[in-house]
């Protein structure tokens, strides 16, 4: 199971770890952190050191009712970073998460490897021609709505069957396309309760059927500090817990904040069952 990103073939029999930069004012963890070059070098090589194979990069708060951010704010925030981490890190490979086709293209041309879009292709109908045209793997998440409606949103008669109704869907459509590598994202947190949410966890597993790396991002999210009566900064815990359990249901890439502890949580894994 590999993933062609700009030449470099990522082997994915063995998972791997995504580590998150937010360039955003306003993300629910690490919004506004990361105010100048070297602040943003310092966490790249951070991340880098302690085992990301891939960097996502987000200009645009996903938070459930988050600001709007005009298309050309986005890609003015996005394109300046890819250039600097490219720059100082041209091994790092650099993924995108946008939904909006004309981010992913200025992105792409700019050095980033791989496109991660919340909304699968549902808020720009330019999405999958672009990923098609420079050929870059594409996650779809599973999302109803936009970051400004998708709570109001959690109405499912049986969620995980629609869920796999949805990407069988988007795998057929960009197959059509000519798009290769696909991977798939169930979207916690995105138009779903936090029982929902666990519904979803518990039959992960079945979204392998689909025969497609799935990438997992629980990382400090509502679902865990709630639940645990804790807080966002307090939820590193929890999240090292349900990492381990999604590797354990096959995920093959763990999207998080926190490199190191899902670095540590991949090599045992690795250990018991490689």
């Amino acid at each position: 199971m590999t993933i062609n990103c700009k030449g470099l073939l990522v082997d994915l029999s063995a998972p791997k770890v995504m580590g998150i930069l937010n360039v955003t004012p306003n993300s629910f963890f690490d919004g506004g952190k990361y105010k100048n070059e070297t602040e943003i070098l310092s966490q790249v090589e951070k991340m880098v050191v302690d085992g990301a194979t891939f960097i996502d990069i987000g200009a645009y708060s996903s938070k459930p009712n988050a600001e709007f951010v005009a298309e050309q704010e986005e890609i003015y925030r996005i394109v300046p970073v890819v250039d600097l981490i490219l720059k100082h890190f041209p091994e790092a490979i650099l993924s995108i998460d946008t939904f909006r086709g004309e981010v992913a293209k200025a992105s792409i041309e700019s050095g980033a490897a791989i496109i991660n879009d919340i909304a699968a292709g549902n808020l720009d109908n330019n999405m999958f021609e672009i990923i098609a045209k420079y050929n870059v793997p594409y996650v779809m998440m599973h999302m109803r709505g936009n970051p400004q409606t998708m709570q109001t949103l959690t109405d499912y008669d049986d969620i995980v069957k629609e869920m796999l109704f949805y990407f069988s869907e988007k795998v057929a459509k960009a197959r059509s396309f000519g798009i290769n590598d696909l991977m798939i994202d169930p979207g916690f947190g995105f138009a779903k309760t936090v029982g929902q949410n666990y519904e979803v966890f518990q039959k992960m597993e079945l979204f392998n059927m689909l025969e497609l790396p799935l990438l997992v991002g629980v990382s400090r999210k509502s679902m865990i500090y709630k639940t645990l009566g804790t807080t966002i900064e307090n939820a590193l815990n929890g999240t090292t817990v349900l990492n381990t359990l999604a590797l354990t249901k096959g995920a093959k890439i763990l999207r998080v904040h926190d490199v190191k502890e899902a670095v540590e949580c991949v090599a045992l894994f690795n250990k018991i069952n490689l």
